[in-house]
């Protein structure tokens, strides 16, 4: 079973208006750049898209927010994106916030087909506003629900032809968790390898949960809010 497709063109071309895609990265780190790019070139819209942030204004999401390609953004935090504060400030894109460890368990239930769960986060703040609250151990908890989605994007360092990745330092984030959540998830990697080139205990994400896989070019790996000593 081969599931390389040419190019990341051809794998946004499965993608209609109106899709709700997950994106892996943290940042502006382990951002599906190639898959981002094609999207934007394609003009797709109407997206959902659920991301831990939105990128920058001219880089990863943000593009695809100043081509007013994301009808709604499902995020943990604005970030450094104005041109998403702006959007978001003036009603002009739907946005849904959520803590960030709420943000991943809701992912992380998707993949494993939990139903909903119970967590003391956000309790007696907006975040809970027309959610169930029950009491354990005298303590309250709020009722949260899976966040996955009709596709996946996520970046990896190294895949083979059957799917199987293996992720590099922090660009794994939130990465190996969005894979498991959606009915297609497709892979950018920067290395394409044969099957069998990856010891099976370096593998993260197991080939069963990716649909298709692309191999990436023209990586720029931005650094979002460089800080270095005078």
């Amino acid at each position: 079973m081969n599931k390389v497709l040419a190019s990341a063109e051809a794998a946004v071309a499965l993608v209609p208006d109106g899709a709700t895609i997950l994106m892996g990265g943290f940042g502006l780190c382990g951002i599906p750049e190639n898959l981002i790019r094609a999207l934007h070139a394609r003009g797709t819209k109407n997206l959902t898209v659920i991301s831990n942030n939105a990128g920058v204004d001219d880089f990863g999401i943000g593009v695809l927010l100043k081509a007013r390609q994301v009808r709604k953004m499902i995020s943990t935090y604005v970030g450094e994106n104005k041109e998403f504060e702006r959007q978001f400030l003036a009603k002009e894109l739907e946005v849904e916030l959520v803590p960030q460890g709420t943000f991943a368990e809701r992912i992380r239930a998707a993949g494993a087909g939990i139903g909903a769960f119970y967590t003391p986060t956000g309790h007696g703040t907006v975040v809970a506003e027309g959610k169930e609250v029950r009491m354990f151990d005298g303590k309250p908890f709020v009722l949260e629900h899976p966040l996955g989605a009709q596709f996946a994007f996520v970046h990896a360092w190294k895949g083979d032809r059957v799917g199987n990745l293996v992720y590099r330092r922090t660009a794994r984030n939130f990465n190996p968790v969005m894979a498991t959540a959606a009915a297609v998830t497709i892979a950018e990697v920067e290395a394409l390898v044969e099957p069998g080139s990856i010891d099976p205990d370096h593998v993260v994400t197991p080939g069963i949960f990716v649909r298709h896989v692309v191999r990436g070019e023209r990586y720029e790996k931005r650094i979002e809010k460089r800080t270095v000593r005078s």
